[in-house]
């Protein structure tokens, strides 16, 4: 059996994903459609707005065969570790090819990664402090090779395209142009982006109209997550460690623990607090995933390990899915983890990380993510 690669969230599923897990079939022409989706935590800073099995059932009731998680230690990275920490995974799945959503599918990726690598960006390039990484990162883009990364999943498809360069045996990679609205356009129509979904969620508003059935069950049957259920943990967080314990946090540099904690007092909420740390030099998105980090308390030596001690979390599959684990499980070079024991979660275990990150959405929801859970199997009437 072949199969075809995703890495998504699903942050909540919508019609756009389902369009997605369509063309990854259709283009590979794979047997099975593999689904890499962010655990409980996702790339953007934040936690994903309902837990990772109510997100997993959705995707296979809506086209994907089988679902493996991405660790948070990886799916709350930025573009390049996000995307390297995922092709790693994928391939490990011997997954054939790689389908991606992206605003410019004309894009030769492979090509336009061979030609940046004749002439790496060197740390010189982003010693401007009053810009933004991202912003000089895409002006290096537009210097060496002709293309501006304006939009988030171009920036996106070309961290895939590097990454999947570093493999021994790369993926085919299969662009398609995405469907819907823009990533972070607001406001709830047909075609509605994934961001203002979850702001008509968290505003307790039904999105029953824009979303396939098998997600609103989901929706309906489960709490409901964001960083207002983490910013007084962040705020705690911050008025207690001591700025040592500050400084190991992962990504915290250039005195960011004295910029968090002298700007806290006058936060009345996590957009207000976001509000008053963002600055020229950094992006919204790289201030959210810094907060989350000290919330999870994710340092330097906490990555480093996560990302030399991966695994293959199997949330669910189809019959499809189940003879494909079947036919990579002697061959496959992780871990590959269906049962997840106490061992695997104590201090020391393979999935210690993990847990840790988990039991906060445990505390949340009153569900368990991680022990006593098995895979979800599609049954023949799950319709989309």
């Amino acid at each position: 059996m072949k199969a075809v690669g995703m890495i998504a969230e699903f942050n909540p599923l919508h019609n756009g994903h389902v369009f997605a897990l369509q063309q990854a079939r259709r283009l590979s022409g794979a047997e099975v459609v593999v689904a890499l989706l962010a655990g409980n935590f996702v790339q953007r800073g934040e936690p994903a707005v309902v837990d990772k099995w109510a997100r997993a059932k959705a995707a296979l009731a809506c086209g994907a065969d089988l679902v493996v998680e991405l660790p948070t230690t990886d799916a709350v990275q930025a573009a390049d570790g996000f995307a390297q920490g995922a092709l790693a995974l994928l391939s490990a799945l011997q997954v054939r090819s790689l389908a991606f959503g992206t605003e410019s599918p004309a894009l030769d990726y492979a090509a336009l990664v061979a030609r940046v690598a004749e002439t790496p960006p060197q740390a010189s390039l982003f010693q401007d402090h009053t810009q933004t990484y991202a912003t000089q990162l895409n002006q290096y883009y537009q210097q060496t090779a002709g293309v501006s990364l304006d939009a988030p999943n171009l920036l996106l498809g070309l961290s895939y395209a590097q990454a999947n360069r570093q493999l021994d045996t790369p993926l085919r990679l299969l662009p398609f142009a995405r469907q819907g609205a823009a990533h972070d356009e607001a406001g709830l129509k047909a075609g509605a982006s994934a961001s203002a979904l979850r702001a008509a969620l968290v505003q307790g508003e039904s999105v029953a109209d824009l979303v396939p059935a098998a997600m609103q069950s989901g929706l309906m049957a489960s709490r409901h997550q964001s960083w207002d259920d983490l910013f007084p943990l962040l705020r705690y967080r911050l008025q207690t460690a001591d700025l040592t314990a500050l400084r190991d946090i992962y990504t915290m540099s250039e005195g960011l623990e004295f910029r968090l904690t002298e700007q806290l007092a006058g936060a009345q909420d996590f957009a207000g607090f976001l509000h008053q740390i963002k600055s020229k030099r950094y992006t919204y998105a790289r201030m959210r995933r810094l907060c989350l980090y000290v919330v999870l308390n994710l340092t330097k030596a906490v990555m480093a390990d996560a990302q030399q001690h991966r695994f293959l979390h199997v949330l669910g599959f189809t019959e499809a899915g189940r003879q494909y684990l079947h036919q990579i499980k002697k061959t496959v070079e992780l871990p590959l983890i269906t049962k997840v024991s106490a061992a695997m979660l104590a201090p020391g275990g393979l999935m210690q990380w993990q847990h840790r990150c988990d039991q906060l959405i445990e505390t949340l929801n009153g569900t368990a993510q991680n022990y006593g859970c098995v895979p979800v199997m599609r049954k023949e009437n799950d319709a989309c």
